[in-house]
């Protein structure tokens, strides 16, 4: 990982908050951005002047002073939606707590990667502690070649993601859901599926919808997929032959035409915050369908995330709110943040806790359990 200028972020800091640092110090902070800090999680902003003596590394990063540890932080896409979103804030008719997609069936480069055929259901794992950096969610090119459809065969090619079974059960056990009804791994988690479950209610009966997978932007639709429009996506388990109904990408367009009634919809995936084509502001692409489909917050990241730390952040967000229900999303996502960085090392270092931010009402409601 590349070294984090913690001076510049407090110059950051001191031009965007400095003028009316007393004004917002202790509360809660609602962010609409513009332009280039569309694409900025702000919670990476130092509120104080870094000491010179600092390590230039992981040390460092632990003793700085980031905003995201002073203050829960939400964003908006707009000053309007605020009043669009808190209108229905709180007021989701679903049943049922939590429904939870994740680990495609994936096998790698060289193809033999077995590993996410495994893990297919909620079995105690041995999720070995890394030193190294861990796989990324992020994916590999094919040649380009305009399709109609993806690529299935470079998707499957893609690194499999085992331990983000771990993640799903993980977040279906502290929510109190029925894992057989509401996780789907593996096999189940495919296009057809999610739509299927769209189709019968399912998804419009869950308050919590949960994606742990590989995310693309828009260009990479066409560089990885080869698909001729260009739209973000997330990756499900590739079918073996691709069609309309059934690529492995649930793509932007098809998720505006999902019907949901989520409090909450988790995007644990690569820059599932980016924008809707190449150039696009960020928040223009999935996370402005998810809106449309009925969600009411979002959690998304800017980046490539680390695999196995996203485990644990989205994991200890509810645990958080599992400890304390009178607390709101940005606030859990803030102690699950606080917690990564206080464990130093290298998860002190802002690539890794710092990518995913709550879009929407961040505050209020919590999320009960069923």
């Amino acid at each position: 990982m590349l070294p984090f200028d913690l001076a510049r972020a407090h110059g950051l800091y001191k031009d965007l908050f400095g003028q009316v640092e007393d004004l917002v110090k202790d509360k809660r902070l609602l962010v609409v951005a513009d332009g280039p800090l569309t694409a900025l999680p702000f919670q990476v902003l130092v509120t104080e002047q870094p000491d010179a003596a600092f390590p230039r590394y992981y040390d460092g990063y632990a003793k700085a002073k980031w905003l995201g540890v002073r203050q829960a932080i939400s964003v908006l896409p707009s000053v309007a939606s605020l009043k669009a979103l808190r209108s229905h804030a709180g007021k989701s008719a679903a049943p049922s707590p939590y429904l939870g997609v994740g680990n495609p069936l994936l096998t790698g480069p060289g193809g033999n990667d077995r590993s996410a055929f495994e893990r297919q259901g909620c079995a105690p794992s041995a999720r070995p502690e890394t030193v190294a950096l861990a796989a990324q969610r992020g994916l590999s090119p094919s040649p380009f070649t305009e399709l109609a459809f993806a690529d299935v065969e470079n998707l499957r090619r893609q690194p499999p993601l085992p331990e983000t079974a771990d993640e799903v059960c993980a977040v279906a056990k502290l929510l109190g859901a029925d894992p057989q009804a509401s996780i789907h791994l593996g096999a189940d988690a495919t296009e057809a599926h999610v739509k299927a479950l769209s189709a019968a209610g399912t998804l419009a009966r869950s308050r919590v919808l949960h994606f742990a997978t590989h995310g693309l932007v828009a260009a990479q639709t066409r560089d990885i997929a080869r698909l001729a429009r260009a739209e973000p996506a997330l990756l499900l388990t590739p079918p073996q032959a691709a069609s309309d109904e059934d690529d492995g990408l649930l793509t932007a367009s098809e998720v505006a035409g999902l019907k949901l009634d989520a409090d909450w919809v988790i995007l644990s995936a690569c820059n599932t915050a980016a924008g809707g084509a190449t150039g696009a502001e960020a928040l223009s692409g999935l996370a402005r369908t998810f809106f449309y489909a009925g969600a009411r917050a979002l959690l998304v990241s800017h980046w490539y995330v680390d695999s196995d730390t996203t485990v644990d952040l989205v994991r200890g967000t509810f645990e958080a709110l599992a400890a304390d229900p009178a607390i709101g999303r940005a606030e859990a996502l803030q102690r699950a943040m606080t917690a990564l960085i206080a464990r130093g090392g290298r998860t002190a270092h802002p690539a890794l806790w710092a990518p995913f931010v709550v879009v929407g009402e961040g505050g209020g409601q919590s999320i009960p359990k069923k």
